[in-house]
Formats: C-alpha cells, structure tokens, sequence
C-alpha cells in the first residue's frame, strides 16, 4: 500500500537502486523524486511510481542535492 503523506511505499524504496549506478538512493518528498547522488540524477515519482528510467531521471548538480 502506498503512503499518501510520502508518495512512495517505503518497502519498496528500501530495494530500489540507482539502474545506472546500482547504488542507493534517497527520497526527496519536496520534489517528489528519487536521488541517486553517485550518478547526479534525480528519477521522478509518478502517482506514487518511481520512474526510473535514465531518460526520465534530471541531472541534479551537487548544490542541489540534499
């Protein structure tokens, strides 16, 4: 079931990886997105479905990374 408050199941963000990277990313509840700080990316989240595709993901610059 999905949190309205987070947007995201937390089970499932606990076994998302970066698909480039294979790393960890972290949620970004203002934004709505998932960041994965290794590859500068950030993957949106849709209806509480994250996108994470590379061609979907923006590039985050290192200020912007929380």
């Amino acid at each position: 079931m999905t949190d309205l408050n987070s947007g995201v199941d937390p089970k499932l963000l606990e076994i998302l990886v970066c698909p480039l990277t294979k790393g960890p990313l972290e949620y970004d509840a203002a934004n709505s997105e998932l960041i994965s700080k290794q590859a500068n990316l950030a993957y949106p989240i849709r209806d509480g479905i994250p996108i994470m595709l590379v061609d979907e993901a923006r590039t985050v610059d290192d200020g912007s990374v929380s």
